[in-house]
């Protein structure tokens, strides 16, 4: 087993999430929030992003086969949906995929932010979704996938300290550090995308023309 693989995976899950991108937004929801409700709050999140993670990666493809979608279609439009996302973010904006302005504001007004829009659409959205789809296409036996399950834990794991340290991490990095590291994160994940799109492109020529 290649441990270099899960540690490429664990980066590029990371890089979709982008909780640091995510601070901002979380200040804001939960400004009224004590800081015993934040920890509730932060917990519920981590567990929801983890949750996701999971029956993304051990469901996802009996949904493609439900759904008569092969995978190589699946990641072109995956790549896709991916640079989309990346192309926002070196743009130091949060993607529309993940969430627009009047979510926020509604969920401004919710008791309970932290499955929605938090957990998901926030963290991981449809980006983090297909690509953990896609990833889990390529763990051969059952010891991979278990370290696939187990990197997927981690990397939801990873955001708890950072949500928990938001407010110092905020103002500590200002606007301009967290729209730095969401832009080294878009381009990471531009990178991905590409790569997803080409290797889709180049496994469809494959199996239709015989290329």
């Amino acid at each position: 087993m290649d441990y270099m693989v899960f540690i490429h995976i664990f980066v590029t899950i990371i890089s979709i999430l982008n909780p640091l991108g995510a601070i901002p937004v979380f200040l804001t929801i939960t400004a009224d929030e004590s800081p015993e409700q934040k920890k509730v709050t932060i917990k519920r999140t981590v567990l929801s992003v983890a949750f996701i993670l999971l029956v993304s990666a051990y469901g996802g493809t009996h949904l493609l086969n439900f759904f008569g979608i092969d995978i190589d279609s699946f990641r072109i439009a995956g790549g896709i949906l991916l640079l989309l996302m990346a192309i926002n973010m070196l743009q130091a904006k949060t993607s529309m995929v993940k969430t627009n302005e009047r979510e926020q504001m509604e969920a401004v007004e919710k008791e309970d932010v932290s499955v929605v829009p938090l957990a998901i659409p926030l963290l991981s959205g449809p980006g983090v979704i297909s690509t953990v789809i896609l990833l889990s296409t390529t763990m051969e036996n059952v010891y991979e996938k278990m370290a696939l399950g187990l990197t997927m834990i981690i990397a939801a794991l990873s955001i708890w300290p950072i949500l928990m340290l938001s407010k110092p991490i905020g103002k500590k990095l200002g606007r301009t550090g967290l729209n730095v590291a969401t832009r080294i994160m878009g381009l990471i994940l531009a990178a991905i995308a590409v790569r997803f799109i080409l290797e889709g492109l180049l496994h469809f020529f494959k199996g239709n023309l015989g290329v």
